[in-house]
């Protein structure tokens, strides 16, 4: 199985299965002297981990403790690999018996068949959203080298269910259930996923990200530009069906007078482009939204047939979330963190200086 590995400079590569011992992976390119530690990364897991999240969560526990293995020497950044696992505790295999013989409608599992003649039912193995838990540790560490660049990464939701938030105050998104955008949207969310979750049923939604304090010039004009990059990393994530950068599909409906943003003396005068034109970020904030799609696992029984092709009925048993969010958003802002430090490292040449203690990327004050 190849495409474990994510990154040209900055690179995080992962491994292990839902229902396996463990998982983990290695950062490598992550220069030295960066400040962090395993509270550090902690803080980003428990905005992540199973059994919170309110009405939409999963009664899974798990403690998802991360530990560092290599890569970290008194609480700052070696500029070797940084290796890390993470222990499953909470697995119920037993769960997933039924399933042995039959292809849930929704998941990979038809797929891995195909493709591999053979595959972990337990859980959905590698296809299975546990395996964010290793993305959101590389992203802890790209938020760590972003913040030496003043650069800083922020998600939330700005809808669930069909229920669209009516106003943005991302500031205390991260304290509100779901990491809702509004304070007002919350108690109409809590009825939804109620009423869905008592007919066996899941929810989507579209969750925000916002990068503010990159600076201009970042990105490739051609295959990898900075947009390209950001849509490949969001739609990495299993559960993300949707991209769009700036206005996205709502510049389809506008004049270009409408979607051109103005300059005056002063820069840029309205953000439609999302903080990328040309492919090339342009020193305003990044916006991305994608769209995320029901959960899968669902009670209501469904017709699907068995690997051998016979037809038959199933009820996915164990223990869901009702939807993706809120434990999909900070993997969402793990993975644009890891494309932004990816990129603020392409354009400094990697240059760090282990007297200043920060990267001078090239070209950036010029």
């Amino acid at each position: 199985m190849s495409g474990n590995t994510f990154g040209t400079l900055f690179r995080l590569s992962t491994f292990g299965e839902s229902h396996g011992a463990a998982l983990g992976g290695t950062i490598e390119g992550c220069p030295s002297g960066i400040a962090l530690t395993e509270e550090d990364i902690q803080r980003e897991l428990d905005l992540r981990k199973p059994g919170q999240g309110g009405l939409a969560a999963t009664a899974r526990k798990e403690a998802d403790a991360v530990r560092i293995l290599s890569g970290v020497f008194e609480g700052k950044t070696t500029g070797t690999p940084i290796g890390f696992i993470i222990e499953n505790t909470d697995q119920r295999s037993r769960d997933y018996g039924d399933i042995m013989e039959k292809w849930r409608p929704g998941h990979a599992d038809f797929g891995f068949d195909q493709k591999y003649g053979f595959r972990d039912y337990r859980g959905g193995g590698r296809s299975s959203g546990r395996e964010t838990v290793s993305r959101v540790v590389g992203g802890a560490v790209a938020l760590q080298l972003l913040a030496t660049q003043g650069v800083s990464v922020n998600a939330y939701t700005v809808e669930l269910g069909g229920i669209k938030a009516s106003a943005l105050d991302v500031a205390k998104a991260q304290k509100r259930p779901y990491f809702a955008a509004d304070d007002a949207v919350v108690a109409a969310w809590d009825e939804r996923v109620k009423a869905v979750k008592g007919n066996g049923d899941t929810l989507g939604g579209i969750v925000q990200i916002e990068a503010n304090g990159l600076p201009a010039g970042l990105g490739e004009p051609v295959f990898d530009k900075l947009d390209a990059l950001l849509a490949h990393a969001l739609m990495s994530v299993g559960s993300v069906k949707g991209v769009e950068i700036g206005q996205g599909f709502e510049a389809a409906r506008m004049l270009g007078s409408e979607n051109n943003d103005a300059m005056d003396a002063e820069g840029f005068m309205s953000n439609n482009c999302g903080g990328v034109l040309g492919g090339i970020s342009n020193g305003m904030p990044i916006i991305a939204r994608a769209a995320i799609k029901p959960i899968p696992s669902i009670a209501k029984k469904q017709q699907t047939v068995t690997c051998k092709g016979e037809p038959c009925s199933m009820q996915i048993k164990g223990r869901h979330d009702i939807c993706a969010i809120p434990r999909v958003v900070p993997v969402l802002k793990s993975m644009v963190a890891l494309v932004l430090a990816d990129v603020l490292l392409q354009q400094s040449k990697q240059y760090f200086s282990p007297v200043s203690g920060v990267v001078e990327p090239r070209g950036f004050d010029e």
